[in-house]
């Protein structure tokens, strides 16, 4: 009868420090995986570049609505200075282009 209190016994506090040891090692896995997905953002940031591109779409949109609105001159006038100034930054996006294109670009 002693005998099996004490294997009992025994048992017990082995599968208490079994898991104990598996706790202890969860958390172990658990702070390595977030260590390294901190390593990970650190290394390889995360890309934003559609949300940024949207947002300035969108803001560039507000923008000449609201300059439409307020905008003291005629319509005819407007339309013109629009007009060309979208025609201007299409030569400078344009002509940049062509350089990175063809290696000109000197940095």
């Amino acid at each position: 009868m002693r005998l099996s209190k004490l294997v009992r016994s025994i048992l017990k506090t082995a599968v208490y420090i079994m898991d104990q040891t598996s706790d202890q090692v969860d958390r172990a896995t658990s702070r390595a995986t977030e260590m390294a997905d901190d390593a990970r953002e650190m290394i390889y940031p995360p890309n934003h570049t559609l949300r940024n591109a949207l947002s300035f779409a969108a803001g560039v949109g507000v923008g000449i609505g609201v300059g439409v609105l307020m905008a003291p001159t005629s319509g005819a006038e407007l339309r013109g200075s629009i007009s060309d100034k979208v025609q201007d930054i299409g030569n400078r996006v344009r002509s940049r282009g062509e350089s990175y294109m063809t290696g000109s670009d000197v940095r």
